[in-house]
This record gives C-alpha cells, sequence and structure tokens, in this order.
C-alpha cells in the first residue's frame, strides 16, 4: 500500500491541491484539506473498484472533503462563494499558479472575476474543464453528474461569463474564445 499510495501522491499530489486552493481561497484550509483527502483515500483503496480512474476517484474525494468543510461552516455555500477569489497570491510553490500567471494578463484577470460571479456548479465545472483540463467523461466521474449536466452546466457557465466579460470590458474587448483559460505548465 506504501508504494501504491507514494504514487498516486507523486502523479497527482499538485493537481488535487490545486482544485482545492481554488475552492478554498486559502492555502492553510487546502493543506489541512489535503491531509483529510489522503487520509480519506487510504482508508477507500481497498474498497476502490476502478469503474474510474484514480485520478477522477481523488478528485471526487478532493471535492467532497472541500464541500463537507464548507459544510461544517455556518453558510456554507455563501463561504464558497466568498472564498473563491483569484487575486490572492500567499501560496508559495515552485511552479506558478494559475492567478499568478492571471496577473501577467488584464484579459484572464478579468476571465477570473466573471468566475466569481458564476455558480458553485458553474465552477466546479470550469475550473475541472478549463483550468485542471478534464475531459467532459472525468468532470462527469468527479461531480457524479451525467455527461449531459457537465455540458449543460459548462454551456450556461461559458454563457454567464461572455455575459459579464462583455460588461465588465464595455463590449469592447477580446471575445471570450480568444482568452486562454487553461492553466500553463511549466
Amino acid at each position: 500500500m506504501d508504494s501504491v499510495f507514494h504514487d498516486l501522491y507523486e502523479k497527482y499530489h499538485q493537481e488535487i491541491y490545486q482544485f482545492i486552493y481554488y475552492m478554498t481561497k486559502n492555502r492553510e484550509t487546502a493543506e489541512d484539506l489535503m491531509h483529510e483527502v489522503y487520509i480519506r483515500i487510504m482508508k477507500a483503496y481497498e474498497r476502490f473498484e476502478g469503474k474510474s480512474s484514480e485520478k477522477t476517484w481523488m478528485y471526487s474525494i478532493a471535492r467532497n472533503v472541500t464541500i463537507d468543510h464548507f459544510r461544517k461552516q455556518k453558510g456554507w455555500k455563501d463561504k464558497i462563494f466568498a472564498n473563491f477569489d483569484w487575486d490572492r497570491q500567499s501560496i508559495e510553490d515552485t511552479k506558478p499558479m494559475p492567478e499568478e500567471v492571471a496577473i501577467l494578463n488584464d484579459d484572464i484577470q478579468a476571465l477570473y472575476q466573471c468566475l466569481n460571479r458564476c455558480t458553485t456548479n458553474q465552477r466546479s465545472v470550469i475550473i475541472l474543464r478549463y483550468i485542471q483540463g478534464m475531459s467532459i467523461t472525468e468532470t462527469a466521474d468527479i461531480l457524479n453528474w451525467s455527461e449531459s449536466k457537465v455540458k449543460t452546466t459548462q454551456h450556461r457557465a461559458l454563457k454567464v461569463i461572455k455575459k459579464l466579460m462583455e460588461d465588465l470590458t464595455g463590449k469592447e474587448g477580446r471575445p471570450i474564445e480568444e482568452i486562454p483559460m487553461e492553466r500553463k505548465r511549466y
């Protein structure tokens, strides 16, 4: 189990940490929640049936741990919305985080501001699909949704973001399709 756990940690730790960080907007909270994620992984690994990839299974656990964290707090839905801020730069890492790269580009920064105004489900889909680079199938597995629900939520989220971007830029900015959302790999 130790070698399996080590392999999972090496492969997915950074991505899952960043996902939790995006949702909580707090480095310390993300670190604490990562510990809980790995405790749940160790406890549940023998029951992992392989119906999805290990990656999507781990993302599901991370999402559930994060939601459980917010549920324990009063007004968890409001906290998710309030905590989802892309302007924070206090995280230290060997690779630049997406929000650090975004500061260099006004279009991306405006896009992330608009993402803040989407629903929690819309933000989850956009983070998983465009920032984490997950497929529709992987996103559906992680969220425990149908693929059609992911597609519908993604469509609605992009529509909301496009409208907000038009309002923010006074309809003079670049079309949303031209703004790269994916996380740059360094």
